[in-house]
């Protein structure tokens, strides 16, 4: 009974202090705790993968995928560390009896390792007084051991196989919670380090050996249960490539170079090293490139193989990202089963060798990154002999169209003219899609340059427009913004208003349900309400685009200082040929002729001593000193009225207003620093939409209307000193 409260007494305290400084792996732990609630005090669910003895307490992710590297999983039902059963009692109500480090290893069913220490003469050290940390493999880790290493080890000397157990010893007490990622542990033998990773998902690692049961406290020490012997490290990663039969060809190419004395120097470090068989299908000229090759395969961190229970992606050295998952008892990279030999472990990183070439972009000629879709290109561009003038040294950008865009027509024409077509295809330099502005020029290698128009949908060059899946960013995105962090209904959001649900993109999304009918961003949704264990589906007819994404694009273009809306409908004006930066003549632009320009209208200012009304909405006002040439009214036109107003008579004006920039054909009015918010409240009917800010705006993109029902719209040109300006009036 004494020995039941010392027990009980100890677990408190160190569960007390957990508390304080709870780890990754007690959190889950806890997680395992209270979905086995229902079974009774102090019961964890665990996940088994179905066809091994491999357990986990495993993430919310595996647990509602009820899968483990996408094997199928089973759930149990286990005591939690510390707690055991008691006959005809409900889960496991009873503190386990505390014990010294030896007795502790039959507790947690370690007897290999138990016997082991009887033979090697381990026993009186670890029974005695102390504070150690055990970290014993289990029964199956011994079974899984080659036999030629274990029986070496059990041999008659047992001088080995007591320094391997005193290997797995630290000489101080290490609970889980202290145990921190990336850092080294000395062990009992030759002071050599344990290299621990402590990972977000739960799992602790010891050399990349998976802690399987943890935090059994002993009266003198700890006892951790891992799944598999771990061997003494004493070599980096640099040393390990110099002596590996399999990876010699990795260090001739890296022989001497920064990368592989990088590997030399203290840090955490993967490795997917490709073996000798994996270079001999590489050409010469990609390993010329090899600086973006080998970075290609280097993390900056540890990733053993025990703690990738799903698929993850992971930054590279080079850049860009890789992928790295499992399938069953295979590790994969970017889904592919390509590691032949995983966890080597050296004393900064780890090593999985691979039988494939890992090729980033970086490392490829720009002819290699024609896709097969665009192969036609491709084909034409090497058969016409521009692929070999492209200089090896120099940068280049392929604006590569699809396959679909080769018609019979253009493959039917002169060479020399399909050539002079393909050098327009080809950019000099190396130009990203976030580089690109409006109206910026590019280059070609024919010399010729070709101009930039961004939209709200698409980025364009000349008449051709990218296609957005090749901008991954862009559709990352684009994909976030269709996802909310949360669960909503149809039946759980306000009928008849707009609700605002943040996207993980960022922006918010304005869902609107009324009549049993859902819109998103005024989009429809024909199915809704589609549940999952953990989400909900709502299908949507086309793809959510966010619209903050184009406006960020535009804003960075220097000529462009401030967008408060864009408007969706299709253009009126859609193309720009020439940019004007002088004071302009002409105020008003009625179409947009492609050729030499030739005068279509002359509007003259007449004088007259009279006013003289002409047509039902225009009024022509002649007279030697009036200021008010030409009038433009609505189908209510009332000379008479207007004329008081003029003479000021009448104080019906609502306001007077000039415009910057006139009115083109489509009647939208582009207007800066002239338009306020407080003037679109004192004559709102003159607009077809409001900004939603309730900011002052200082620079409008909005749709007049001119007609409006109980008001009549005045368009005035006034002249001053020869010069002609357009004024507006609104009036009840």
């Amino acid at each position: 009974m004494k020995l039941l409260f010392v027990a009980a007494f100890a677990l408190f305290v160190l569960s007390t202090f957990d508390k304080a400084d709870s780890s990754a792996y007690d959190k889950i732990v806890a997680h395992s705790r209270i979905r086995a609630r229902k079974e009774g005090p102090n019961v964890c669910a665990l996940q088994q993968v179905m066809g091994t003895k491999k357990k986990y307490f495993s993430t919310c992710r595996n647990w509602y995928q009820g899968a483990i590297c996408g094997k199928k999983a089973t759930v149990l039902y286990e005591c939690c560390p510390g707690y055991m059963k008691l006959d005809g009692m409900r889960g496991c109500p009873a503190v386990a009896p505390i014990d010294n480090v030896y007795g502790t290893l039959g507790l947690v069913k370690a007897t290999s390792t138990q016997n082991y220490a009887d033979i090697s003469k381990l026993r009186p050290e670890i029974e005695g007084s102390g504070s150690y940390t055990f970290f014993a493999p289990s029964n199956e880790a011994w079974e899984n051991l080659e036999e030629s290493v274990r029986s070496a080890l059990v041999s008659n000397v047992n001088i080995e196989l007591y320094n391997a157990l005193h290997y797995h010893m630290a000489n101080k007490r290490f609970l889980t919670k202290d145990l921190k990622n990336g850092m080294t542990v000395t062990s009992m033998y030759n002071d050599l380090g344990l290299q621990i990773n402590h990972y977000s998902n739960g799992v602790v690692t010891v050399n990349c050996a998976r802690i399987i049961y943890g935090n059994q406290v002993a009266t003198n020490g700890v006892v951790h249960v891992i799944d598999r012997v771990i061997s003494a490290v004493g070599s980096t990663i640099e040393d390990r490539i110099a002596v590996d039969d399999d990876l010699t060809t990795l260090n001739d190419i890296a022989d001497g170079s920064a990368w592989l004395e990088k590997l030399g120097q203290p840090g955490h470090y993967t490795l997917f090293a490709p073996s000798n068989e994996a270079f001999e299908s590489l050409g010469s000229d990609v390993l010329e490139r090899l600086q973006a090759l080998l970075n290609f395969h280097l993390l900056d961190s540890v990733q053993c193989s025990e703690a990738i229970i799903a698929g993850s992606t992971y930054e590279t050295v080079e850049g860009n990202n890789i992928e790295i998952g499992c399938d069953g008892e295979s590790l994969t990279v970017n889904g592919v089963k390509m590691v032949r030999k995983k966890d080597i472990v050296t004393t900064n990183g780890v090593i999985h060798v691979i039988d494939k070439v890992l090729m980033p972009d970086s490392a490829k000629q720009v002819m290699e990154l024609v896709g097969t879709s665009q192969s036609t290109f491709g084909d034409m561009v090497s058969e016409l002999g521009l692929s070999a003038a492209m200089r090896a040294d120099a940068e280049y950008t392929l604006l590569a169209p699809l396959n679909v865009a080769f018609s019979d027509e253009v493959m039917s024409m002169d060479q020399r003219l399909l050539r002079i077509i393909l050098e327009s295809h080809i950019l000099k330099n190396k130009i990203v899609l976030g580089q690109l502005y409006n109206g910026q020029r590019l280059e070609t290698i024919g010399g010729k340059f070709l101009r930039v128009f961004i939209y709200r949908t698409a980025v364009c060059i000349e008449n051709a427009c990218l296609i957005r899946g090749t901008d991954v960013n862009a559709l990352r995105n684009i994909l976030l913004f269709h996802i909310n962090n949360g669960i909503f209904i149809g039946g759980g959001l306000e009928s008849g208003v707009t609700n605002l649900l943040k996207s993980l993109q960022g922006s918010n999304l304005k869902v609107m349900f009324a009549n049993n009918t859902m819109q998103v961003n005024s989009v429809q949704v024909p199915e809704s309400d589609i549940m999952a264990t953990n989400g909900v589906i709502h299908f949507v007819n086309q793809v959510l685009y966010p619209a903050e994404r184009i406006i960020q694009i535009v804003e960075e273009v220097p000529d462009v200082t401030k967008v408060t809306r864009v408007i969706e409908s299709k253009p009126t004006l859609t193309k720009v040929t020439r940019v004007i930066e002088s004071k302009p003549t002409v105020t008003k632009v009625t179409r947009v002729i492609e050729g030499a320009p030739a005068i279509t209208k002359v509007t003259r200012v007449l004088s007259g001593p009279q006013y003289t009304h002409t047509g039902t909405a225009n009024l022509d006002i002649e007279g030697a000193d009036v200021s008010i040439s030409h009038i433009e009214g609505t189908a209510n036109f009332d000379p008479e009225s207007l004329t008081k107003i003029i003479q000021g008579n009448t104080a019906d004006v609502l306001t007077l207003y000039e415009p910057v920039c006139s009115f083109g054909s489509s009647g939208v009015r582009l207007e800066s620093k002239a338009c306020h918010r407080a003037f679109a409240i004192r004559a709102p009917r003159l607009w077809n939409e409001l900004p939603e800010s309730t900011e002052a705006v200082t620079c409008c993109s909005l749709v007049l209307t001119p007609c409006t029902v109980g008001a009549i719209t005045y368009k005035l040109q006034q002249t001053a000193e020869g010069e002609s300006v357009t004024k507006f009036l609104d009036v009840r």
